[in-house]
């Protein structure tokens, strides 16, 4: 696998963590309603963390479409809130070997982590449908 390294930004919305929402089944009230979560220790809503990884995993399969999905491994320190613009990072793993990737989303304003971890990527197969 070749050297990969790259920087994007997005802005999620409401909207995107609704549309999460349904398609995973995860309608957690953090996530999609903004009364709920104004009594919350966060104040508002915040992102499911595997929608955060989704728009990641977008990017890489995006600048890697050969490669397969093998694996991540992922935390999630802080939250990521509707409005506030992250910052994504993709780069080769320091002595980790090919195709494992180091990942991270921050956010912008205080460049605080939401997002952290690794994934493996195999070669060649192209498409993973139906793998994690």
């Amino acid at each position: 696998m070749a050297d990969m390294a790259f920087e994007a930004e997005w802005t999620p919305s409401q909207t995107d963590f609704d549309r999460f929402a349904r398609i995973s089944g995860d309608d957690n009230p953090i996530h999609v309603d903004p009364d709920f979560s104004a009594r919350t220790r966060f104040g508002r809503t915040v992102s499911h963390g595997m929608l955060l990884y989704s728009r990641v995993w977008a990017l890489i399969r995006k600048a890697a479409p050969a490669q397969s999905h093998e694996m991540q491994s992922l935390m999630f320190p802080n939250p990521a809130y509707a409005g506030e613009e992250l910052v994504i990072r993709v780069g080769n793993a320091e002595e980790a070997g090919p195709g494992r990737l180091q990942v991270s989303v921050r956010r912008k304003s205080d460049d605080a982590v939401v997002l952290q971890g690794e994934c493996m990527l195999e070669e060649g197969a192209g498409n993973d449908a139906g793998r994690g």
